[in-house]
């Protein structure tokens, strides 16, 4: 689960930028937060991300505890250019990691969330 300060930018960046799908979205007036479940696809074939808006917050201190998502990609390199493309902002360029062969990159959310792409062939 993200916290978020725009819950409709972060449905934005998710689904066009990164290319997932909004899969369920609920609102909370008692509690006054609303919740949407970004994706793939569904569970249990696929991970989902919770994103949760608190009304009124539109901004957090992200803490040290929490490192970065982790997404697997087919090509690491075309999917930059497809995020930069769209307007999202990559923060370490495709390339293999630092000791090793495998290729990463990683993009920043709206929210200064990492998320790291990890060059998976299928």
């Amino acid at each position: 689960m993200l916290r978020v300060g725009n819950l409709q930018r972060s449905i934005d960046f998710y689904t066009e930028v990164l290319g997932m799908q909004l899969l369920r979205k609920t609102e909370n007036p008692d509690y006054k937060y609303t919740l949407a479940f970004v994706g793939y696809g569904k569970n249990p074939e696929h991970a989902e991300i919770e994103l949760t808006y608190n009304w009124g917050v539109d901004s957090y201190d992200l803490g040290n505890a929490f490192g970065h998502l982790a997404l697997g990609v087919p090509d690491v390199y075309g999917a930059c250019e497809k995020i930069k493309a769209a307007g999202g902002k990559v923060t370490r360029e495709a390339g293999p990691v630092k000791g090793g062969s495998t290729v990463i990159a990683f993009v920043t959310d709206p929210d200064g969330y990492k998320i790291e792409l990890i060059e998976r062939k299928l």
